[in-house]
């Protein structure tokens, strides 16, 4: 295949998440585990972030003046929360569906936030450029995680900082995040997710090195059921995130 050929698009995942769009802001619908994984990744990112760039996590707006990127925006989750830390936000989804959903959502909310039906390779094509990018539970469902990763990595300004989280591809992920989570429990329609489509830590740690990141942080996510909650975890088998920093200019 040429590389002009190449996409990050894959139909029938765009297809899966546009059927159920209307439900992103629904804490009781289907995307009622994102609703409630949103405090432990937003507090990491936030935390992340302030450290970086020398921000107060406490402030109002501890994202302000930084250029951010939400790549597989879905309907919004994250890029309203970091709007409101005052961070300009770009929203990106390969579903037209989902950008409608969440435009309309940002309106209502009272939010500037600049959503386009596009595509990571599409943007990076375009030379758009990011203080940071988020590559949050989207890279299960592209179609070729080597472009998805650098056409994400090359939109990172030097000194800036992308997040990634996916779910591992082991057989305790298999157990809990798609027999459990989809056939038992039934908290994600059946066929969210696809194991053979999981990326373990390093398939995504060879692409970013190869795009000039360098990680700098890891860390698990795990669910407790007896406070039904997410919490950080040093056990990576299943949920995980991943903090990317492309050196400075300075090499700093």
């Amino acid at each position: 295949m040429s590389e002009t050929a190449r996409t990050t698009i894959d139909d029938g995942e765009v297809e899966r998440f546009s059927r159920i769009a209307a439900e992103w802001w629904s804490p009781t619908g289907k995307f009622r585990p994102l609703h409630k994984f949103n405090p432990v990744r937003l507090a990491y990112i936030r935390d992340q972030v302030a450290a970086h760039f020398g921000r107060d996590p406490r402030s109002d707006k501890p994202l302000a003046g930084l250029r951010l990127l939400d790549i597989g925006c879905g309907g919004g989750l994250l890029a309203e929360p970091m709007a409101r830390m005052g961070a300009e936000v770009v929203g990106a989804d390969a579903s037209r569906t989902n950008i409608e959903v969440a435009s309309l959502h940002a309106v209502q909310s009272g939010l500037d936030i600049d959503y386009r039906a596009t595509t990571s390779e599409d943007l990076a094509a375009g030379g758009e450029r990011f203080d940071i990018v988020l590559n949050m539970e989207v890279i299960e469902h592209v179609a070729d995680v080597e472009l998805f990763l650098k056409s994400c990595a090359d939109m990172v300004k030097p000194g800036g900082l992308m997040f990634v989280a996916t779910i591992n591809r082991t057989m305790k992920a298999m157990a809990l995040a798609i027999i459990g989570a989809e056939y038992v429990l039934r908290w994600l329609p059946r066929g969210t997710h696809q194991y053979e489509k999981l990326v373990r830590p390093e398939e995504i740690e060879g692409p970013l090195a190869a795009a000039g990141m360098a990680v700098i942080d890891r860390s698990g996510v795990f669910y407790n059921p007896l406070s039904d909650q997410w919490n950080l975890s040093r056990d990576m088998d299943v949920n995980y995130m991943l903090l990317a920093q492309r050196p400075s200019a300075s090499g700093i």
